[in-house]
């Protein structure tokens, strides 16, 4: 693994907001050390992100079909097992269960993009792609890129993906390992994805919200990972302005002041983290 200073486990580098300037900013990463997993939700986003993976040496790619952004896509085996086997793709997804679109965006949107399922038909074909693609990563032997977002006030759609994860351990063992991506769960919550070996990451939201300083504190650090999920969720200072990369430093320095831990400590930690969950060369 190159030696680098910083590691954002997830962005999505090759969506159109970084298209005016996406070589500066990679240029800028190359400068001052910085790599990233540039993250697919759907089959054209996954070539896109591996495309751009497999130009850069500091930026690895996840292939995979997220709960809720693409509905309509008919999730291809074949297509995406193709791509999950090359060696820029670091994991697959993001993939598992989001109830909060289920419940506040889709029976407003589903007439106009065609859908003519109900509610609980869409959280069940949500259960069904990801179940596909726990298999997937089973099978390549690559980890999972989490994406669980329950509805308000609720752990419902972690409820369910850590019963999935939990039947899955019990079959697969130590051939399913994972990462539960921009973490909105309690402590119940983390401790259920830390005992079946998923880490844990935290974006920028920690910079700005208390809401989980509590977790921040009670994950061991050898379970977490800083990233931006760029371009959205700008940490502080930068609220406002599109998130990159290069503010994940932001995070770390938040997960080092909340735990009481020294900065260059927790900066190489989650570095050798992301090197160990994702097989970074």
């Amino acid at each position: 693994m190159t030696n680098y200073a910083f590691f954002d486990i997830h962005s999505h580098l090759h969506d159109k907001a970084f298209k005016p300037d996406l070589e500066e900013v990679i240029s800028e990463m190359k400068e001052k050390g910085f790599g990233t997993i540039t993250v697919g939700t759907g089959l054209k986003e996954s070539r896109d992100a591996l495309a751009l993976a497999d130009a850069q040496p500091n930026i690895f790619a996840t292939i995979g079909l997220h709960p809720a952004d693409n509905p309509l896509e008919v999730y291809d085996e074949d297509a995406y097992m193709k791509l999950a086997k090359h060696e820029k793709v670091v994991a697959i997804g993001e993939c598992g269960l989001d109830y909060y679109a289920v419940e506040t965006f889709f029976e407003k949107e589903k007439a106009e993009k065609g859908i003519t399922w109900s509610t609980e038909e869409e959280r069940e074909r949500q259960r069904k792609i990801f179940q596909k693609q726990i298999d997937l990563a089973v099978e390549v032997g690559k980890p999972l890129m989490l994406h669980g977002r329950p509805t308000k006030g609720s752990m419902d759609a972690y409820e369910d993906m850590l019963s999935m994860l939990e039947n899955a351990k019990k079959i697969h063992g130590d051939k399913l390992k994972g990462n539960a991506h921009f973490f909105v769960g309690n402590i119940d919550i983390a401790k259920r994805f830390i005992d079946i070996d998923f880490t844990l990451s935290f974006s920028g939201v920690i910079t700005f919200a208390h809401d989980y300083d509590d977790v921040v504190r009670y994950t061991p650090l050898h379970m977490i990972h800083a990233e931006t999920d760029s371009p959205y969720a700008t940490p502080a200072p930068f609220r406002g302005k599109r998130n990159t990369p290069l503010m994940v430093q932001e995070v770390v320095a938040r997960i080092s002041v909340l735990r009481q831990e020294p900065f260059e400590e927790v900066r190489l930690q989650l570095l050798e983290n992301a090197k160990r969950v994702f097989n970074l060369k």
